[in-house]
């Protein structure tokens, strides 16, 4: 028998309401007030380590960050998060080495049913967010489930990511669309 949080793993309609999911939740929410209360940096890198699924060398949040479950973030190395970073890592959240996060970024893996009957239903969905290496996405931008982002890419300030951005480009709007590629000499 498939359990709810394999189901939620693998891409199908899950009960986000099952006993084992919310426990993991409640975990998080644990973890997470530890991290952003944590004074030091060190201790604040420790507690992260401890929490997330994979953590990097150089790796710096500001506080406050929230996160899902933990387990399915992955960050390289070289990441810096600047304030309030969300990650509704429902679904594994990738993200490789010289990264940047504005402030207010969200990483959302997390959606609902189209259908009404079964959004009703309290089913749920997710997608994996992959973004790739030496990636910056501008303040209060928002990467929305599935997407995938190329190498060296810019995401400008406040956009709104809906689709994969290929390599060494710069996009920005709602939906976040091309705007030139990224100059690389």
């Amino acid at each position: 028998m498939t359990t709810e949080k394999e189901k939620m793993l693998s891409g199908q309609l899950y009960n986000s309401r099952d006993p084992q999911l919310v426990k993991e939740r409640h975990k998080a929410r644990h973890a997470t007030k530890a991290i952003n209360n944590a004074f030091s940096i060190k201790e604040r890198h420790f507690l992260l380590r401890q929490s997330i699924g994979h953590c990097g060398d150089n790796v710096f949040i500001e506080p406050d960050i929230h996160f899902d479950y933990g387990y399915n973030i992955s960050l390289g190395n070289h990441f810096y998060a600047n304030f309030n970073p969300v990650m509704l890592d429902v679904a594994p959240i990738t993200i490789g080495n010289h990264v940047l996060l504005g402030p207010n970024v969200q990483l959302i893996t997390a959606t609902h049913p189209l259908n009404p009957a079964e959004r009703a239903s309290g089913l749920e969905l997710a997608f994996p967010i992959m973004i790739g290496d030496h990636v910056w996405i501008g303040a209060g931008a928002i990467v929305l489930p599935g997407v995938t982002i190329g190498d060296n890419v810019v995401v400008g300030a406040g956009s709104v990511v809906t689709k994969d951005i290929p390599d060494n480009q710069v996009v920005a709007g709602n939906p976040a669309r091309f705007i030139r590629e990224v100059p690389l000499d």
